[in-house]
């Protein structure tokens, strides 16, 4: 396993991404969200997508994608 090192403003920011995929996924998948940390709301506010969960979900990875965050094989 390899260990990746998040230490300048432009790995900070793509952890942060990630970790809101794997929110809204979760949220997704019927999980709540706690504390009135919704990762939907703060997905669609930032970006300005629109839809449902689901659809959000999909518009937010093909961003992530198409600003190489996130990488499929």
């Amino acid at each position: 396993m390899n260990n990746i090192i998040c230490n300048t403003p432009e790995t900070i920011n793509a952890f942060r991404l990630l970790s809101l995929k794997g929110a809204l996924k979760m949220e997704v998948s019927g999980m709540k969200a706690s504390r009135g940390f919704s990762a939907f709301k703060v997905v669609k506010a930032e970006f300005g997508f629109k839809g449902s969960k689901a659809s959000v979900l999909a518009q937010f990875e093909s961003h992530l994608r198409g600003i190489g965050v996130l990488v499929t094989k």
